[in-house]
């Protein structure tokens, strides 16, 4: 069993920057490929960045690309999303998810757990 918690979502202006949190528990974070997703309303959810095991090798989207980075800290069973250059199309509920013990990298692994999501809000 797998808990993942979402936290550091809020609301900021256009520009701004956000760190998202994801802390794990309960496996071997290390292990595990992880990424983040979004759903903004009436839309449907999109893959926003992925990362591997080890935090070598990383996925984003096309349109996250240069503005969002996502980092993992094993010891800390902790995986980032540091978002930057914020615009009111980026507002959405952001989720993580983890899979069970895979060294592949989406989309070549299939989550098996999801957290609860946490809110950002891009103001205009």
């Amino acid at each position: 069993q797998v808990q993942l918690v979402e936290s550091g979502g809020g609301l900021v202006q256009t520009g701004g920057s956000l760190r998202l949190s994801c802390a794990a528990s309960g496996g071997t974070f290390s292990t595990k490929a992880m990424g983040w997703f979004r759903q903004a309303p009436g839309k449907e959810r999109e893959s926003v960045a992925h990362i591997n095991w080890n935090g070598r090798s990383t996925y984003y989207a096309n349109s996250m690309k240069g503005r969002f980075t996502i980092s993992r800290d094993n010891a800390k069973n902790t995986v980032y999303l540091e978002m930057n250059s914020l615009k009111p199309e980026d507002t959405a509920v952001y989720y993580c998810a983890a899979d069970t013990d895979s060294y592949s990298l989406y989309p070549l692994v299939t989550y098996d757990y999801w957290g609860q999501g946490t809110q950002v809000t891009v103001s205009s």
